[in-house]
């Protein structure tokens, strides 16, 4: 009911405050002829992440040997990547083929999933950590610490915080007037790109950006790395190169997921 209401309250902005009604997103590039590579390859990597989701998805639920805590939490994370990579691809494809409009609630819409989906990978990776952590810090008391109730609650507690911070951000931007220049310099409807082009303050949404902003996305990465530093004093302890090497080639996967979502937030953050 909350998200229904929040929902009926930005298409009231729309219809009675904001005089822009749609945005233009550019892209990645205004030349003609690169459209059509950019499209086939986005295509092609867009439907390559989302069947290699699916098959882990699949796989995880047909084989009983992988109902564990770990994979419970890689299948949500497979599922939440092909949500996030849906909200944003298809829209991208579309402005490659000449539609490069986005309506106002489309784009605050738009905004808020991304937002929401991206936090919820940082969390769920923390969460993978945490359950690394106890497989081998503290491996006699794994099977109790993490229970199915307890993976479920960690699971509904990483979806429901990351929509909550998104939802915060919606709702500032929602009360801003957009009455300039409708042009964002970017593939999808950010934060940042969206507070230039408003001719209202934007105090209290760069205060919020600073602070709760900087929480959400820090203490993830804070936990990530805690579990680790603990994790390799652990395995350092371990007296044979065997039980060490078996220790860390369960986290392999793991910090390559690490790498590559904080890898890409970097990227699209500071490019």
């Amino acid at each position: 009911m909350f998200f229904v209401l929040a929902g009926f309250m930005i298409m009231e902005r729309v219809n009675q405050t904001s005089s822009v009604s749609e945005f233009i997103l550019l892209g990645l590039s205004s030349r003609p002829e690169d459209q059509q590579p950019l499209f086939i390859l986005f295509l092609t990597m867009y439907l390559v992440t989302i069947t290699g989701n699916l098959l882990i998805i699949l796989a995880i639920h047909s084989d009983p040997q992988l109902h564990t805590p770990m994979y419970f939490f890689l299948s949500f994370l497979s599922f939440t990547d092909i949500c996030f990579t849906t909200t944003i691809v298809p829209r991208m494809l579309a402005s490659f083929l000449s539609e490069k409009t986005i309506s106002y609630a489309g784009c605050l819409t738009q905004m808020y999933f991304i937002y929401a989906l991206a936090n919820t990978d940082s969390c769920l990776l923390a969460v993978m950590a945490f359950d690394r952590y106890v497989a081998i810090c503290d491996p006699f008391y794994y099977v109790t610490t993490m229970n199915h109730r307890r993976c479920v609650l960690l699971v509904a507690l990483s979806c429901s915080l990351p929509h909550l911070h998104s939802l915060l951000h919606t709702l500032l931007l929602n009360r801003l007037t957009f009455c300039d220049s409708n042009v964002i310099h970017h593939f999808f409807c950010d934060i940042k790109p969206l507070l230039k082009l408003s001719c209202s303050p934007i105090f209290v949404n760069e205060i919020v950006i600073m602070s709760e902003c900087s929480v959400v996305l820090v203490t993830p990465f804070l936990c990530i790395t805690f579990s680790y530093i603990q994790i390799l004093i652990t395995v350092l302890r371990i007296p044979s190169a065997a039980g060490k090497r078996k220790a860390f080639s369960t986290c392999g996967s793991h910090l390559t997921a690490v790498t590559l979502f904080y890898g890409s937030m970097a990227f699209v953050l500071f490019v």
